[in-house]
């Protein structure tokens, strides 16, 4: 067997790189300066990156068919053989082993590409920060985490990154810990991905006791070998629960509401989740394990249903919030749910397509969004902005660019990925095709609230900060620069046929797609001519247009529209801007209960384990002690006592004579010698008479 490349033989380097930094700055970190901090991690970055793009072109170098190469560590797991459930008999093995193909390929770029921008950005953001060495730490370990989630080889090394990812967001999140509200936001997002990790570890399971095999590579030929029709109820149940680790992971309903307390944490901390690294596990799991799910069409039509009432569910939450990056954290949690409508309809390759333009234009997102905050001193409600495009022109621009994109825009990049997902939605279902029409209409109109209450309109900045608003320093300027260009072009790496492309990102992305048989998929239905597709677009771009220009009119135009709409609708105003208060409802259904049993398990501890247990022994051994020390003092002291009486009335005689006088002693052995003497006569004289 012929060697591999370079770089595809050395994939385990892509996660070590940030891992050895992490490492350093976790163990000796403090001892180092800023500067050594910054180029040490963001130079491992980078290396992850280049050593991505060197197998990226070894990749591709291989024919069509044959893109995928895998490198196994060590065995990780060997448990030996068990009885699968139909009965057969399996050795169960878990390598410590990488696997790049199409999809890993393009998840490690996104992630080491846009990871990287995000490690110079924090270096200007977080300069004056305290902690900069932990920081980085955690943010490298993310990456790491990140990177081994996507490039494992098989589930359970795959659950490692995931359970990674989970941590360190904890740990990022709660990176001001000396806010009680960031401490409580980052023990949310590790609650709330905990219960999601129930299901996916149960699904996991199921999928070893079904198939026989975790591995990636052997789940599709495991499946066509075992004969499992469409619909199987065990493939469904797999399906199902790995999908509840996706839920939580990626933030859909109903274990959405992590996401948007996220935005405690340091703005390249909610960049780097939202757009590269956390929120894409559940994308990806899902179309890496794409084989099973379209086994199952009860299973993707849950996916489907559940990513498209997420968009809009999310959506109309964006509509209403002040804070600019809680509508960005809804907007992550609605474009997320296009993602999971693409999976669910089938269309897997549009799904990993969007969650690639999604991270350019997010990310610069995100990235400007900071630099607003970096140049208000602070400031998050887009209430007290305004104004402020003369005064940060570069920000401004590149924020406007990624407006655009996730608007959808032509031709910007969310365009064409958001489209290529509305269009196989409508094959599938017209419903799923309104709800997410309607989603992209939402979406343009609370991106460009965003955009107009920040730049646009009178300043109604504060006094104190308005004088020293300036650009932020290159090192956060370059980034945006970078993914405003990506934003734009991102996109026609999948260039439309209708407008003469080619659609490469698709075809490239097709291999790991496998129908395991013929007529997996149901048919679709729908209009598939040209002309119905470009109606489709522009019915949609329509909508985009006018969603921007309602804006426009409620945020510049007539200023005083907005309050009176609100007043307007009045209760459902109150409850859309509350959030639904499904944060209310889950505290009083789980949060304030769990409290209530803790409370009833503490009385039940104090009154019965301590009072009856722990009490109750330490009572009766007190008890015994008391008897004990009663029946010593009065029955064997007593008897004792009694005794000594006893010995000493009788020894009286005896103690009177023991003087310790010489002569009263003689004086008794006279006596003694008398007395025996005279006994002596006496008895003889009775003997002769």
């Amino acid at each position: 067997m012929n060697a591999q490349p370079f770089f595809l033989d050395h994939l385990w380097l892509i996660p070590l790189f940030p891992l050895a930094t992490a490492a350093v700055m976790l163990f000796c970190g403090r001892r180092l300066s800023n500067n050594i901090v910054s180029w040490l991690c963001s130079g491992s970055v980078f290396l992850s990156f280049i050593f991505s793009v060197g197998a990226f072109f070894q990749l591709i170098a291989k024919p069509s068919g044959e893109r995928i190469a895998t490198k196994v560590l060590f065995e990780w797991i060997p448990a030996g053989t068990y009885h699968l459930l139909d009965g057969r008999i399996a050795k169960f093995i878990a390598d410590w082993g990488f696997q790049i193909d199409p999809l890993s390929c393009v998840m490690i770029l996104i992630v080491t590409g846009v990871g990287f921008l995000i490690h110079i950005y924090s270096t200007g953001y977080m300069a004056h920060e305290g902690g900069y060495y932990r920081f980085f730490g955690y943010l490298n370990l993310f990456m790491f985490s990140m990177l081994m989630l996507v490039l494992a080889n098989n589930l359970l090394l795959l659950f490692v990154g995931w359970e990674g990812v989970g941590t360190c967001s904890y740990l990022l999140i709660g990176f001001y810990f000396h806010k009680k509200s960031a401490s409580d936001a980052g023990k949310k997002a590790f609650i709330v991905n905990r219960v999601g990790d129930a299901g996916f570890l149960l699904g996991i399971f199921l999928t070893s006791a079904l198939l026989g095999t975790i591995r990636f590579v052997e789940i599709g030929p495991a499946l066509a070998a075992g004969g499992f029709a469409i619909g199987d109820p065990r493939i469904t149940a797999i399906a199902l629960l790995f999908f509840v680790g996706a839920t939580g992971k990626s933030a859909q309903i109903p274990l959405y509401v992590w996401l948007p307390d996220a935005m405690e944490g340091p703005t390249p901390v909610s960049a780097l989740i939202h757009a590269a690294t956390m929120v894409t596990a559940g994308v990806y799991m899902v179309t890496r394990t794409n084989a099973i799910y379209q086994l199952s069409p009860k299973a993707m039509g849950v996916v489907a249903l559940t990513g498209a009432v997420t968009a809009l569910f999310a959506a109309s939450m964006g509509v209403v919030q002040n804070d600019i990056k809680k509508v960005l954290a809804y907007s992550t949690v609605s474009q997320l749910g296009y993602m999971f409508l693409a999976c669910g309809v089938g269309a897997f390759t549009a799904g990993i397509f969007h969650l690639m333009t999604h991270a350019f234009f997010k990310g610069l997102l995100f990235l400007a969004a900071g630099s607003v905050i970096h140049a208000v001193s602070g400031e998050q409600d887009m209430r007290k902005m305004g104004a402020l495009s003369t005064k940060i022109p570069v920000t401004y621009w590149t924020m406007l660019i990624a407006a655009l994109a996730i608007a959808g825009i032509f031709p910007f990049a969310g365009f064409i990925s958001k489209d290529l997902i509305l269009g196989k939605a409508y094959e599938k279902d017209a419903l799923l095709w309104a709800i997410g029409y309607f989603t992209a209409g939402m979406t343009a109109f609370y991106m460009f609230r965003l955009i107009f209450m920040t730049f646009h309109g009178a300043s109604r900045v504060d006094h104190e900060v308005e004088h020293p608003i300036h650009e932020s320093p290159k090192s956060m300027l370059v980034p945006l620069v970078i993914l405003a260009v990506l934003s734009v072009v991102g996109g026609w790496l999948s260039w439309p046929e209708i407008f003469g492309g080619n659609s490469h990102f698709i075809h490239f992305l097709s291999t790991v797609v496998a129908v395991p048989h013929e007529a997996r998929m149901e048919p679709v239905k729908g209009p598939s001519s040209a002309h119905g597709e470009l109606f489709l677009m522009m019915l949609s771009e329509g909508l985009v247009i006018l969603g921007i220009l309602f804006a426009w009119l409620l945020y510049v135009k007539r200023t005083d529209l907005p309050n009176k709409i609100a007043h307007s609708f009045g209760g459902f105003y109150r409850l859309v801007y509350n959030k639904y208060y499904v944060d209310q409802l889950y505290d009083a259904l789980f949060v304030n209960r769990a409290k209530d049993l803790g409370l009833a398990l503490g009385a039940f501890d104090r009154r019965v384990i301590d009072g009856v247990g722990v009490n109750g022994a330490g009572w009766l051994a007190r008890a015994i002690s008391k008897l004990s020390m009663w029946w010593d003092t009065w029955i064997v002291d007593g008897s004792v006592r009694l005794g000594a009486r006893i010995v000493w009335i009788f020894s009286y005689p005896v103690r009177l004579i023991q003087d310790g006088l010489v002569q009263s002693y003689m004086l008794l052995i006279v006596i003694g010698l008398i007395g025996f003497f005279g006994y002596y006569l006496y008895m003889a004289h009775h003997a002769i008479h």
